[in-house]
């Protein structure tokens, strides 16, 4: 079931998303080379405990160990932060976050560089993020699911990126995951309805090669299947009267 929000709804994950758009301008000078995994997620959960009434939405969540996902590299999405894992320069760092306020979430994600990077994954990065705006642009009532997809899949198809489709983007509210599922593929013209009040988490994964994923020993960790680079970015978005609101930015 589909869970409509309210105006004033919407303005509490707006504050929840403020502290992880907040956080998201910290956090970039802090993923440096010799940092570890480990250190960043402190320092996010402290950062958002440090907002009134606020909590990491992630923590404990499915029994999830740490305040943020962090993925390096050829891992997708849900790396579990870790002491012994340290940073290079060249490496890319998804870095996925979520917040708890006053019983409503928001969920954000974005792909960083650590220091200069190779042509090949700077431009990864900035095609998903340019994907995940394409994709956001589509929304408004009376759009359909299919045109977010299509938004996304043309920019990833374009680039000759593979997009994985075991993942996909979700309703966010008073639950961290809701209906509808969001695939970052579709037709134009297909698919659900959007209409005022829904809020969604869009977040297009797209890697380097092959979109083929597989799970790690820890059944958390998602990797790509050629150990190639993947990149993750995330808005969560509200469908207003006349087009929609990132409630992340």
């Amino acid at each position: 079931m589909i869970h409509l929000k309210t105006p004033e709804e919407v303005e509490t994950i707006a504050r929840a998303g403020a502290i992880i758009g907040a956080l998201f301008r910290a956090i970039p000078e802090r993923v440096r080379a010799g940092a570890t995994t480990a250190e960043l997620d402190a320092f996010a959960e402290d950062f958002i405990r440090g907002h009134a009434g606020a909590v990491p939405a992630f923590k404990g969540l499915y029994n999830f160990p740490a305040t943020l996902c962090i993925s390096v590299n050829h891992e997708v999405v849900h790396g579990i932060p870790s002491a012994r894992r340290k940073l290079a320069a060249g490496d890319v760092v998804s870095v996925d976050c979520g917040v708890k306020l006053d019983g409503f979430y928001a969920d954000a994600a974005v792909t960083l560089p650590v220091g200069g990077v190779a042509p090949e994954a700077a431009q990864l990065l900035e095609r998903t993020l340019q994907a995940l705006h394409r994709g956001i642009a589509e929304v408004k009532p009376g759009a359909r699911l299919g045109d977010v997809g299509a938004a996304i899949q043309e920019v990833a198809d374009e680039a000759g990126y593979g997009i994985v489709r075991e993942l996909v983007g979700h309703g966010v509210g008073r639950e961290p995951h809701e209906e509808p599922q969001i695939p970052n593929w579709g037709k134009r013209g297909r698919g659900l309805k959007l209409v005022e009040g829904m809020v969604l988490a869009i977040e297009p994964m797209l890697n380097l090669g092959t979109a083929a994923v597989r799970t790690l020993p820890d059944r958390w960790t998602v990797v790509t299947a050629d150990r190639r680079l993947s990149a993750h970015f995330e808005h969560t978005v509200a469908v207003t009267a006349d087009g929609h609101r990132i409630l992340t930015q």
